[in-house]
């Protein structure tokens, strides 16, 4: 009887003391994507997120960089095609982990402590099973992805290597993505920042020494960046166990619950595919103007590389968009939400208007960064001096689709998403190949034609449920 009162008491203590943890953590959570003004808000919140894409872009330019100054046209297509097939992969995983921070931010609104660490745990799982199943699928599909792009013949080998390689550092990737999710569904942004930092160095450190002194072309780039991502992915792992959670979490949280993965799933999949499709909508043009010879298929390659700066902006602002109406509609603040949203847009608005204005005036100096050849500089200027009119058009699609994901509304971005990639952005580009092979200037208006449909349907449905009053 005395050893039965003693487990009483201890089990007692135990729930007394997860309860004075939980009081603390609400004490503590001020949370100021909740209750402080949005305008300092959104930008302290994006601010570092778009500090950690440009510093992830940055090592999957500096891959390009190098090789384009150490090596020749061949090797750069492959990096470029390469680097465009991983990034189907990523883009996957990183949709599916906004369905993550989705959920976690909605409960860190409704200060559901138990069932954000739930949430956290089931990321965790979620994306350990990911890396499982992609990884080797990738590494059997090689041969036929490269093949699907209409790689140049020069290009193949060193293509097939790079993505070869890229591929064993899946699991990295994976993962850093999981931690990164889990901190901005917390509403923490800057802390991912530091290790993406030290990936960087390493990858520019392991770039020109790979590349540069010992000659191994895009196979050296590889090993670069799965090094770069090895460290980011450990470094954030290491952080979070110590520094822990801001609530109670322990082994017990990494138990699958079908609600929470079904969740995540329902939100990030959607997204995850929405995304995928615009990328394969980019590797389709890719294989179309590939077709037109060596020097087409490396400037539009260093011209995607540059375009993957110049949407950072409207990136970083949508996440923030992303988090702040996810945790504002947990706590009922439908309003704030939508001003969240309406801010975001108007931040992007104007980083994309600017840059759009800089890549009129200098586009030959901007691919000239990539590259050195004359020819693959004076095509690639002519692809951006129309592609990146769509810097305007996605400060609208990204926030507003980061309006739907936060409020669990992914469906609506998956929809307009394969409409515009199958009936808009793949048949113009055709068409423009087929009427000019001269100049690639006219092909760069397919993705802001493909943008302006996104931005017509996004207003359609977001008035609708507005009248509608939802």
């Amino acid at each position: 009887m005395k050893r039965e009162n003693g487990l009483g008491d201890m089990e007692r203590q135990h729930s007394m003391e997860q309860e004075s943890a939980m009081e603390n953590t609400m004490e503590k959570q001020d949370n100021r994507l909740l209750h402080g003004k949005i305008v300092p808000e959104l930008l302290r919140f994006a601010l570092p997120f778009m500090l950690a894409s440009f510093l992830q872009s940055v090592y999957g330019a500096v891959d390009l960089f190098v090789v384009g100054r150490y090596t020749g046209s061949a090797a750069v297509s492959a990096v470029s095609i390469g680097s465009q097939l991983m990034l189907i992969a990523t883009i996957l995983v990183q949709g599916i982990c906004m369905g993550g921070t989705v959920l976690i931010g909605q409960r860190v609104g409704e200060e559901n402590w138990a069932g954000a660490a739930d949430a956290v745990g089931n990321q965790c799982v979620l994306f350990a099973g990911l890396a499982l199943v992609l990884t080797p699928v990738m590494l059997v599909a090689n041969r036929l992805l490269v093949s699907l792009m209409q790689t140049p013949v020069e290009a193949v080998a060193d293509a097939r290597s790079y993505l070869i390689i890229c591929t064993i550092g899946f699991p990295f990737i994976t993962g850093y993505n999981a931690v990164s999710g889990i901190y901005r569904g917390l509403g923490d942004s800057r802390t991912p920042v530091y290790f993406i930092a030290i990936a960087c160095a390493v990858n520019v450190a392991l770039d020109f020494l790979l590349v540069g002194w010992f000659g191994l072309g895009a196979a050296g780039a590889a090993w670069a960046t799965i090094a770069a991502q090895g460290v980011s992915f450990v470094c954030g792992l290491a952080h979070m166990a110590k520094r822990g959670l801001s609530f109670p979490f322990g082994r017990h949280n990494f138990a699958p619950k079908p609600g929470d993965m079904a969740w995540i799933l329902k939100v990030g999949l959607p997204l995850a595919m929405q995304d995928v499709l615009v990328h394969f909508s980019f590797l389709a043009i890719a294989a179309i103007i590939n077709t037109l010879g060596l020097v087409a298929s490396a400037a539009v390659g260093v011209a995607e590389k540059f375009m993957g700066f110049a949407f950072i902006p409207s990136s970083a602002f949508s996440s923030a968009v992303a988090t702040m109406v996810a945790q504002n509609v947990g706590a009922g603040q439908r309003k704030r939400a939508v001003d969240s949203m309406k801010y975001g847009i108007g931040f992007s608005l104007l980083c994309g208007l600017l840059i759009c204005l800089v890549c009129q005036v200098v586009p030959e100096t901007l691919i000239g960064i990539f590259s050195k050849d004359g020819a693959v500089i004076r095509a690639g200027a002519q692809y951006i001096r129309t592609y990146s009119i769509d810097c305007v058009l996605v400060s609208f699609v990204f926030c507003m689709n980061a309006y739907f994901n936060g409020n669990g509304q992914a469906f609506i971005c998956f929809a307009h998403s394969i409409a515009v990639t199958f009936l808009i952005r793949i048949p113009v580009t055709w068409l423009m190949s087929k009427i000019s092979q001269d100049s690639l200037l006219p092909m760069g208006f397919a993705a802001p034609a493909a943008s302006l449909f996104s931005v017509v349907v996004c207003l359609i449905y977001f008035l609708k449920r507005q009248k509608h009053g939802v």
